[in-house]
């Protein structure tokens, strides 16, 4: 959420700002709300003054052994007012939060102009993607002549855009998991975490999910208003909701494997063949919340975590800034980093690491202090370090081999117990 203190005195520049991402700020309409918030604020001030003068002079009065008949009935009145006065005074404060949790964030400066993914800016390459001597195959053909990889098992048990995997290409993938896990627990400080996997509305609301994208969530039929996870930022993040970590606990630094859940509404038609674009996938996510005046330095680092993954697995990536008409709706700015498949001669997202600067952590209150001084909001951070079914579409595709097998890649051999081949 943004700071209510940043429209009301610069909300030319935020509006500008927010036309980088697309969103339109009615400034009128938010001068005029402001302008009535703060009237009303000053008659309810100017009533309780009133109000307490009065009470002063029916005790007075009353003392006195005076009859307060009337002066009771002027309070009720005064009383009355005041109610009706800050009842509506509640009511357009919950219209103006409502509305301040549906604007996105700022865009950092930084972030280049634009207005979609063509506009993104390149930041550099790693590796070379490999030259075939023979026709590539994509994971899908790749997975089903090794029968290991089962689309119409999965429209079966559930529906469209589900799978099941077996034998070696399954192990692969729980081998991804925990090799990510122990890189980014043992060489890059993290603590791991286990979180579940169905949150609440106000986890949601918290990073930034509710109440713009409810059409993107599977909501569970109960009766609490319960959500399956769309990314484990959500949970992970909603750690430290309501809560004041000390300066001493800085920078808190989390992993979490966890399954994801998207409608994918609106995706209709885009990537509906084979495992980019699941309802249902798996992610290692990174989470940090750190202190204001090192967020930026997180960022860098959280990037290069993610980046360390696809260089163990020499796969051959790239990494661009995404423009302002790309940026997600809480982060400040994103990185994404995207792997080579050589079935589509193109480079896709395999992750996405963003800095939301206190965007997040205003919505949730989590908070940071020194001592006994005032708290104060942390910044947060998050990125996919990697996702599992793409880094497995990525592996299947760049170690293919002539007679249709899978090379493993060499850091994940130990991890499949000498295993060096699939099919």
């Amino acid at each position: 959420m943004l700071d209510p203190k940043i429209l009301r005195s610069d909300i030319e520049n935020v509006a500008k700002k927010l036309q980088r991402k697309g969103y339109q700020l009615d400034i009128v309409k938010f001068n005029t709300t402001e302008n009535l918030r703060k009237s009303l604020q000053v008659e309810i001030q100017e009533l309780q003054s009133i109000r307490n003068q009065r009470s002063k002079e029916i005790g007075k009065t009353k003392s006195q052994g005076q009859d307060i008949t009337e002066l009771k009935a002027q309070m009720d009145v005064l009383s009355q007012q005041l109610k009706d006065k800050e009842q509506k005074f509640q009511t357009l404060q919950n219209e103006l939060n409502e509305w301040l949790s549906e604007m996105p964030n700022i865009p950092d400066d930084s972030v280049p102009a634009g207005n979609d993914e063509d506009d993104n800016q390149l930041l550099h390459t790693w590796g070379e993607p490999k030259a075939f001597e023979f026709e590539v195959k994509d994971h899908v053909d790749l997975g089903e002549s090794l029968n290991q990889i089962d689309f119409e098992l999965g429209a079966k048990i559930t529906g469209s855009r589900f799978a099941v995997l077996q034998g070696d290409i399954a192990k692969l993938h729980r081998v991804l998991i925990q090799f990510m896990l122990d890189v980014h627990t043992r060489a890059h400080g993290y603590t791991e975490v286990h979180v579940p996997y169905i949150v609440n509305q106000d986890s949601l609301r918290g990073t930034g999910q509710l109440p713009k994208f409810k059409e993107d969530l599977f909501q569970l039929n109960v009766e609490n208003q319960y959500y399956l996870i769309p990314t484990a930022e959500v949970p992970v993040t909603n750690l430290w909701r309501d809560e004041i970590a000390t300066i001493d606990q800085l920078p808190l630094k989390y992993v979490s494997h966890t399954p994801c859940f998207r409608s994918e509404a609106g995706s209709y038609g885009r990537d509906t063949r084979g495992l980019i674009r699941q309802h249902q996938f798996e992610k290692v996510e990174l989470v940090q919340l750190v202190h204001p005046d090192c967020s930026w330095k997180a960022f860098e680092e959280l990037v290069s975590h993610a980046e360390a993954i696809l260089q163990a697995l020499e796969l051959p990536y790239r990494a661009v800034t995404l423009c302002g008409g790309d940026l997600g709706f809480a982060a400040a700015k994103t990185i994404d980093l995207e792997v080579w498949l050589p079935a589509q001669s193109a480079y896709r997202e395999i992750s996405s690491c963003s800095n939301f600067l206190d965007f997040q952590a205003r919505r949730m209150k989590a908070r940071w202090r020194k001592n006994d001084t005032k708290p104060q909001l942390l910044h947060t951070l998050n990125g996919s370090g990697l996702a599992v079914g793409r880094t497995l579409v990525a592996i299947l595709e760049n170690y293919q081999m002539a007679d249709g097998s899978i090379e493993v890649p060499k850091v994940l051999v130990p991890y499949m117990h000498g295993q060096n081949t699939l099919g």
